[in-house]
Parts: structure tokens; C-alpha cells; sequence
């Protein structure tokens, strides 16, 4: 499937340029919206992105009248501790000191939801990371940057601290937020068992 064949409305609940940057990789056209969701939602990383990609996904459905909805949400794990966004440099130099010299996974939920009917389909996409051992300084040079503060784990693997990886284990685009093979075969599935036609 790609974008010249597309007879569906498809809408992308994120705010995020990366995510956009993908899903326009991916040959889709979209809209985008980025909805305002309470993201407190306790538990292990997997259940937590589960809960929240279908939150913004149904949030988003709310403004329109069909179309497919696609949100995402990704979290890190360490040791069964989820990292979020960092609150401040000193949050971020702790997550990325706990991250050195460790592995970790990096959790991404992906929720489908068919805007008209509220049909939804979700999966959880997980990626193992391991960093080398990081320095303070590099630590600390890589938060002046200000690439960690609005990523989860306070890193992108897109940006410098693609340096700090010694081994990936899954999907690298998932480490980036939106896992585009995955998506891909979600979306096939999805219009498959029941078609979504474009609709204003």
C-alpha cells in the first residue's frame, strides 16, 4: 500500500516530528492533531504505553467524523522501572547515568481506531537496548545539547546519542517512537477485515 493508493482518511495523533517524519516516510497522507491526554497512568511500561496510545487515539477520534486514528506512546524500561520524559537536566543526567553501560527496552504502544465506529486494534512493539559506558562529561555534554529533555529515557537514538548504542535488538524506528513496520502491517490488517472509506 502507498500514498497514491490510499482511499482512506488518516489521521495521526501526535505532535511529534519524528512521527511525522516517518509516517510521511511511510507514503501515507495525513492529517495531525495532538491531543491533550492525561498521561498519569501507573503499571509496568508496556501496560502504561498500551493504555495511553489507545487515550490519545480516542481523544483524537473525537474530532472527527471517519478515518483511521493512529497514536503512539514509547517508554523506556530498566530493570522494570519506566522512564519517562525527564523533568529537568538533573532528572535527565540520572536516567542516562542509569542507562550507561546497561541494557534496557524501549516499549512503544500503537493504537488503530476506526473514528466512526470506535473499532480499535492495539499492540505493544518492544526494542532491547544496550549502551556503553558513558562518562559524566559526555553525559553532561550530550544534556547541554537539550536533545534528552523532550525524549523518553532522555535520549534519542536518531540524534548524538546514537554514539552511546552498542547493540540493538528489534525494531530501530521503535527506539524513535513509531515502529513503521509494524504500523505498516497493522494498518494492512485493520482495512482489511473492515474497509474505512474517507468521509468529511
Amino acid at each position: 500500500m502507498s500514498g497514491m493508493e490510499q482511499h482512506f482518511r488518516l489521521i495521526l495523533a501526535s505532535g511529534s516530528p519524528r512521527r511525522h517524519e516517518l509516517l510521511k516516510r511511510m507514503g501515507y497522507a495525513f492529517e495531525s492533531c495532538a491531543p491533550d491526554v492525561d498521561e498519569r497512568v501507573e503499571g509496568p511500561a508496556e501496560e502504561v504505553v498500551r493504555a495511553l496510545a489507545q487515550r490519545k487515539a480516542g481523544k483524537a477520534a473525537e474530532g472527527y467524523p471517519s478515518g483511521v486514528v493512529v497514536a503512539s506512546d514509547t517508554l523506556v524500561s530498566l530493570n522494570g522501572r519506566a522512564l519517562g520524559k525527564p523533568i529537568d537536566e538533573k532528572d535527565a543526567f540520572s536516567m542516562l547515568r542509569a542507562l550507561s553501560g546497561n541494557e534496557h527496552e524501549v516499549f512503544t504502544g500503537v493504537c488503530l481506531m476506526d473514528a466512526a465506529t470506535g473499532r480499535v486494534s492495539i499492540e505493544v512493539v518492544r526494542t532491547g537496548v544496550r549502551f556503553r559506558a558513558l562518562s559524566d562529561a559526555e553525559i553532561e555534554a550530550y544534556i547541554a545539547t537539550g536533545e534528552p529533555m523532550d525524549k523518553a529515557g532522555a535520549y534519542g537514538i536518531q540524534g548524538a546519542a546514537g554514539a552511546f548504542v552498542e547493540k540493538i535488538d528489534g525494531s530501530y524506528e521503535n527506539v524513535m517512537g513509531f515502529p513503521v513496520d509494524d504500523v505498516e502491517r497493522m494498518l494492512k490488517e485493520f482495512l482489511k477485515k473492515q474497509p474505512v472509506r474517507e468521509g468529511r
